[in-house]
């Protein structure tokens, strides 16, 4: 097989070795914030990585005045909310993951949308017939219950630093004093396709946000949002319960409830709703590394482990002499393994069995992996049960490729006593269903289910039903070294290629010896199903596509690729951040 030259700067091993000197996002201990601020035993100094300067500032200015990342989280989430409310917001939700360094613990705060109490498996049907996905997308019936403001008290209830009423003043400053609307937003409330898919131009009360006197924000645009001021406002001061109740929640209800094709959320299901506290999933890499992340219904810890599980037995021997492209083989067949296990099984635990352990389980890993499926062969969900001596555990559903949207952002921290947290939030797709109510967009999180409920006569795991929460493609990680030391935090948007960005970060940083920054631009391949999609718009795509091709794949060639990742990685002489270049986002140490 030829030598990959174009994909060098990709694949390389020997470059970039992880004690390197720190590009320019590192901040060294000498220029980190006082001592006084932070733990004395944690050297590393803060940083916060985000979708927009404006958010990445927010959380900056609370680890100023002492807040610790959960604090700092909810700042910059809400200010995202406002500034980025394509990708998330308070009419959406979130899984959160957080290290407290002190207790040496991780704790994972699932704020994902559920569905009201009088859903069915039949819940997108009309007139006896699935709904088409636009139609279901930009109906009432795709709006889950929030989760977000229900995720931030929970998470600072637990361990949060920071007065509660201080961590709105940043977002509520910027609504009424108005923000500057960002090149990114402008260019998609612009885009034809998007206005001719969704009713963001049509339903009254958005068109008159977006497209002031019939036209889109444009970039520089000065936009405030009293709405939202005034409903942050009613949080710092009462809580959760001024969103899940009263004036603001009969709001949502009216905005779900109105046509087309209107929702059942009632009052009852905003005040019934609950953050649930769980634990991660975590595993173990044959180099030591510890990968922490979500617990179904989140995809994070079971793909994002199973990939890197199946790279470890995958990739050549140390002792071979082998060309780049097999490290790339690699990493495809690894991710269509994964992603075939994780489209069968993974779902809303609470409701359905999720075989969590078994699916990253060393035994199982080794076996699944003498299975990669042939570049021409269709791929196929493993089955954990008969490899670990027990019941057969893939008959149990019928096969489920939903396609969730990619209305989402993810914020990485690490504050000054060397806690962190990775929190990946959405509203699903762009814009979320085109409602809104005290000034933000709600979600159309419930299309994240299978729309048809039954695949070859059985059940589909991740059908709807009342009070479930969808699976999801949210993937915030932690990783941890082979001292138990607390590495690297990543995560990413982007629906259901989120998987495959972020398992990029971490073969990028954890094999390839890339750093951050560059791990974050290595060009996007989303192995799922029996299509590899490579991202050629960017360097070395073009070559990895044709590399992909000449072994046999059906190669996919896209452009616009919608990651957003966010990553900080402990280095020896400080913390080392990346933010995706298909977006706006920055990694600011605190100074």
């Amino acid at each position: 097989m030829r030598q990959l030259t174009g994909l060098a700067f990709v694949l390389l091993i020997s470059a970039c070795a992880p004690d390197a000197a720190p590009p320019a996002s590192t901040t060294d201990v000498r220029e980190s914030a006082p001592e006084a601020l932070g733990d004395l035993s944690w050297t590393k100094g803060g940083m916060v990585a985000a979708a927009n300067p404006y958010a990445v500032e927010a959380g900056l200015e609370i680890l100023r005045e002492g807040g610790n990342a959960i604090d700092a989280a909810i700042a910059v989430h809400t200010v995202l909310g406002l500034v980025e409310p394509e990708s998330s917001g308070l009419g959406g939700g979130a899984f959160l993951v957080y290290y407290d360094r002190a207790k040496d613990t991780v704790t994972v705060f699932d704020g994902r949308e559920t569905a009201p109490a009088a859903a069915t498996s039949e819940l997108f049907f009309k007139d006896g017939k699935v709904m088409d996905f636009v139609s279901a997308w930009q109906s009432g019936r795709s709006v889950g219950v929030p989760g977000q403001i229900a995720l931030y008290k929970a998470a600072h209830d637990a361990s949060g630093r920071a007065d509660w009423e201080t961590l709105f003043e940043p977002a509520i400053r910027l609504a009424e004093d108005g923000f500057k609307v960002s090149p990114k937003l402008a260019e998609i409330l612009a885009s034809p396709r998007l206005r001719g898919a969704i009713r963001l131009d049509d339903n009254p009360v958005t068109a008159a946000y977006f497209y002031p006197d019939g036209e889109p924000l444009a970039a520089g645009f000065v936009r405030t949002n009293p709405a939202y001021a005034a409903t942050l406002a009613a949080v710092a001061e009462e809580g959760p319960a001024a969103f899940y109740s009263g004036r603001i929640a009969a709001e949502i209800i009216a905005a779900v409830t109105e046509g087309p094709d209107g929702g059942a959320m009632t009052l009852e299901d905003l005040e019934a709703y609950t953050v649930a506290v769980r634990e991660p999933v975590c595993g173990e890499l044959q180099s030591g590394f510890k990968i922490c992340s979500a617990p179904p219904p989140s995809s994070g810890g079971i793909a994002q482990n199973l990939i890197m599980g199946l790279y470890d037995h995958l990739k050549p021997a140390a002792s071979v002499n082998a060309d780049d492209s097999l490290y790339l083989k690699a990493f495809v067949d690894a991710q269509r393994l994964a992603y075939a296990d994780r489209d069968h099984y993974v779902a809303d635990a609470d409701f359905v069995s999720v075989p969590t352990a078994e699916l990253i389980d060393p035994t199982y890993i080794k076996a699944r992996a003498l299975e990669a499926f042939a570049p021409d062969a269709k791929s196929f969900p493993g089955d954990p049960g008969i490899v670990l001596g027990k019941d057969a555990l893939r008959p149990m559903w019928g096969e489920d490729t939903t396609t969730p949207g990619a209305g989402t952002t993810h914020i990485s921290i690490i504050d000054l006593d060397g806690n962190a947290v990775a929190m990946t939030a959405t509203i699903e797709a762009a814009f979320g269903s085109s409602r809104m109510a005290g000034g933000f967009l709600l979600n159309n999180e419930l299309t994240d289910f299978a729309l048809t409920p039954t695949k070859g006569g059985k059940p589909v795991a991740n059908a709807p039903a009342a009070g479930k929460r969808p699976r999801s493609s949210m993937s915030p990680t932690l990783v941890f070294d082979k001292g138990g030391d607390l590495f690297m935090v990543t995560g990413s948007p982007g629906g259901n290629s989120i998987v495959a960005y972020v398992a990029k970060t971490l073969v990028g940083v954890l094999e390839w010896n890339k750093t951050a920054q560059e791990a974050a631009a290595l060009p996007n391949i989303i192995a799922r199903g029996d299509t590899v999609a490579v991202e050629v718009d960017v360097a070395g795509g073009p070559e990895a596509a044709e590399a992909l091709r000449e072994m046999g794949y059906t190669v996919e060639e896209r452009t616009g690729e919608n990651s957003g990742l966010h990553l900080i990685v402990v280095r020896e002489r400080g913390l080392e951040g990346g933010a995706d270049p298909r977006r706006e986002g920055v990694a600011t140490p605190i100074r």
